[in-house]
């Protein structure tokens, strides 16, 4: 018995000395690491007045964030809304409103004919010119400069509908420009912000538009 107590008890021992053998880190450098700071997107004057102008009873905002322009246009939409109510209830603008929002991959839709072709972005989104049938260079949405009939950008804007741009769906494009080209992200996003087609209203997030308009009455869809 006294042997096999002797025995238990240099075990313990032996235990008790390799614990307190070993290095142990100070509570400091166990802790872990705080959270990576977000980079901080540039500093921005939001001028989100021009939501206040829609006075009309009737007003539909149209979610483009996620339409894929390769497959179809998204445009007849907010197009039939208006000629619907125009053939229906004989009401045209300003008492019938039309806010289009754009993120995501609908955003070529809100580029000029010069950033489509310095950006390749018929080829980027896979979008053919039906002219040629061939990637875009052009931005094939627009429609004559007269304004002209059918679900074009520029025959809606006649008719007072209004284009947004989500801020964080360009910054995204622009990392992805500026990673691929190798210039700097700023210059590139001063090039796609004058390169809007006239009228578009940059905002901080769609998500943002969205709610907001809706706040102030519109209905939604989304295409």
């Amino acid at each position: 018995m006294t042997s096999r107590r002797s025995f238990v008890t240099a075990l313990t021992s032996l235990a008790g000395f390799a614990v307190a053998g070993r290095s142990v880190e100070p509570l400091e450098a166990q802790a872990p690491a705080p959270p990576a700071t977000p980079a901080a997107r540039p500093a921005i004057e939001w001028d989100l007045s021009w939501m206040d102008q829609f006075k009309g009873k009737h007003k539909q905002v149209f979610d483009l964030h996620s339409f894929d322009l390769s497959k179809d246009s998204p445009l007849r939409q907010p197009t039939n809304y208006f000629d619907t109510f125009r053939d229906v209830y004989r009401l045209e603008p300003p008492d019938v409103n039309v806010a289009v929002g754009i993120s995501n991959t609908a955003l070529p839709m809100n580029m000029s004919d010069a950033i489509w072709e310095k950006y390749g972005l018929g080829e980027r989104y896979r979008i053919n010119d039906p002219a040629t049938g061939k990637p875009a260079t052009r931005n094939i949405y627009l429609g004559p400069a007269s304004g002209g009939s059918g679900p074009m950008v520029r025959a809606l804007q006649a008719k007072g509908a209004v284009f947004w741009q989500c801020n964080v769906a360009l910054s995204n494009f622009i990392a992805r420009l500026a990673r691929d080209l190798g210039t700097p992200a700023a210059d590139v996003r001063a090039e796609l912000i004058a390169g809007f087609n006239p009228g578009v209203k940059l905002v901080p997030a769609h998500v943002m538009a969205l709610g907001l308009l809706q706040e102030r009455g519109f209905t939604y869809e989304k295409v």
